[in-house]
This record gives C-alpha cells, sequence and structure tokens, in this order.
C-alpha cells in the first residue's frame, strides 16, 4: 500500500505529528496534552459535572478518571457536589486551573491561526468537509459493514 495515497496513513501521521507537537510544548509547563485538552473541556466559570466530561472529550470511563485524578494531584480541578443532585459531581478548575486552561488555549489558537496563515478558505472548507464525512461513515458504521466476520 501506498503511504502518500493511504488516507488512514496520512490521518494517522498527521495526528501523532500533531499530539507528539502539542505534548512538547505542554510539557514545557509541566502538563502533556491529555491533560489541556480536559482543562479546555471544563467549563471555566460554572464547571462541568463529570458524567459529561467523557462524552465530551470522546473518552472512556477509566481513562477519563486517570486524567482526572492527574488534575487533582497538580490541584487543576477540585470536584463539589452538585447542589442540585447530591449524586453527581461537578468537575471545577482551580485559579491554577483556570491559568492552565488559558495557555492551552492561546496554544490550540496559534496553531490554528499558523494553520489559516498557509491555507485558503476553500482548502479549509474542503478539510472540514472531509474529516466530517470520514467521522459520518465510522459513526454509521458504514466501511466495513459488507465485510462478513471471522470467528477468531
Amino acid at each position: 500500500m501506498n503511504k502518500k495515497t493511504s488516507i488512514d496513513h496520512q490521518l494517522r501521521a498527521t495526528w501523532q505529528a500533531v499530539a507528539k507537537m502539542y505534548n512538547e510544548e505542554a510539557s514545557q509547563h509541566g502538563s502533556t496534552m491529555a491533560t489541556a485538552f480536559a482543562l479546555l473541556n471544563i467549563d471555566a466559570e460554572k464547571g462541568t459535572p463529570s458524567t459529561a466530561l467523557g462524552p465530551l472529550m470522546g473518552m472512556e470511563p477509566t481513562s477519563l478518571s486517570r486524567i482526572l485524578k492527574t488534575l487533582e494531584d497538580k490541584s487543576l480541578i477540585c470536584r463539589e457536589k452538585n447542589p442540585e443532585d447530591g449524586r453527581s459531581v461537578f468537575i471545577k478548575l482551580t485559579n491554577f486551573g483556570k491559568e492552565m486552561r488559558e495557555i492551552s488555549k492561546k496554544t490550540v489558537f496559534q496553531f490554528n491561526d499558523k494553520i489559516r496563515e498557509h491555507l485558503t478558505e476553500e482548502e479549509l472548507t474542503t478539510f472540514f468537509k472531509v474529516t466530517t464525512t470520514i467521522n459520518k461513515l465510522i459513526a454509521d458504521k458504514v466501511i466495513f459493514n459488507n465485510i462478513k466476520k471471522k470467528a477468531v
């Protein structure tokens, strides 16, 4: 298979490069891309219900629990009981968490701005159309639906 024409190879290689770049940047602030991503998905003012955070980030509960523990250990978040429903918990940013969230936000804006400097609006529109189509095909499970599953 030709790497230059393989869609999945290009997606994977690009994502690995982006993840490496973000992790290198985050490490300068004692963080990781995963923790920065979590900070960006927590409402800076009201907090976010813990049950809503996983779906927002597209993460499984086990992975999310590890990240939340790391954020809590670094004093970036705190957990507060939901005043309307004592069974649920809100994840709230500490002042330090808000500072780190702002750094993460600026980093993402810087990345987006730099990419936009090198692409036309038409190219960006096409990019978003392509990625939306790929995500829809995957979500609708139409890519491998004609392949008969063999017993393993």
